[in-house]
């Protein structure tokens, strides 16, 4: 198969030229330090993973490579506040459009309407993001290490410290933990791969030991699923593997109404923890 990945990062790479030329990386530092002094505090999400019954964080996106459109017409403004009311721990906002079908307008929209921490859900290569992600609302931002080397993984994470941005890091095999630092605050697992896009629940669970072992030297970033999650069993699992954050979407979002989805979802798993 295509390098799916390679495709994403190309557009990536156009996407955040075109933007500088409209708006300097200059003007956008200085609009991105005044809006700090004015909100100086964000809603840390990896607090409100480690105190949640479930961990659940629920990804917005209309589309993905892989599948093609799973909700076009789906809206921020009503799936975001749906999600917090069923019981999400956080929330994910895709931000990429051509690949995903997202924009930053969307993280806005939810920012507007939701308590919860919100991750700005991205391909992010350049500290101007991390710029656009703090003016829209978001509380933490997401570091891939396949798009990355571990000196710009480091650069990029102690950047998004200093605008007040958690950081999730996310690995899909085992040498892409040289990419982990102190400024990490949760270490993610993709289940799926950026470059086939297939999908194995399983990734996580051969990863673990090696994840534990590579936090243990970091600071113990709290560890989180990524992708592939359907069913409560599959979290109960994960659970005793040592992962605290469970990020979901298209389980969600292929639905008509994905708030009530996942207040399903968390009903069952509750059922199912019962003694």
């Amino acid at each position: 198969m295509r390098d799916i990945l390679s495709d994403i990062i190309r557009s990536k790479k156009e996407e955040v030229e075109q933007a500088k030329a409209l708006v300097s990386p200059e003007a956008l530092r200085q609009e991105a330090e005044a809006y700090v002094r004015l909100h100086p505090q964000t809603r840390s999400m990896r607090r409100s993973l480690e105190s949640s019954a479930t961990g659940i964080i629920a990804e917005f996106k209309r589309r993905s490579p892989s599948k093609g459109w799973l909700h076009p017409e789906a809206d921020p403004a009503l799936v975001a506040p749906a999600y917090e009311q069923a019981g999400a721990s956080a929330l994910s906002i895709l931000t990429d459009t051509p690949f995903f079908g997202g924009t930053l307008d969307d993280l806005r929209a939810a920012r507007r309407l939701v308590d919860l921490p919100i991750l700005r859900k991205d391909f992010v290569i350049d500290p101007y993001q991390l710029l656009q992600a703090r003016l829209a609302g978001a509380d933490a931002v997401l570091l891939i290490a396949a798009c990355l080397s571990p000196g710009q993984c480091r650069a990029l994470a102690a950047e998004a410290h200093a605008l007040g941005l958690e950081v999730l890091l996310e690995v899909h095999a085992e040498d892409e933990l040289a990419c982990l630092t102190p400024d990490i605050d949760m270490l993610g697992v993709n289940n799926r791969h950026l470059g086939t896009f297939h999908t194995d629940v399983q990734n996580s669970l051969r990863l673990a030991e090696s994840l534990r072992r590579a936090a243990s030297r970091v600071g113990e970033p709290l560890l989180v699923s990524e992708s592939g999650i359907s069913s409560p069993a599959t979290i109960a699992g994960l659970r005793q593997a040592g992962f605290r954050g469970f990020l979901i979407g298209e389980a969600f979002m292929k639905t008509a109404r994905p708030g009530e989805t996942l207040h399903a979802f968390i009903q069952d798993i509750q059922t199912q923890s019962q003694p």
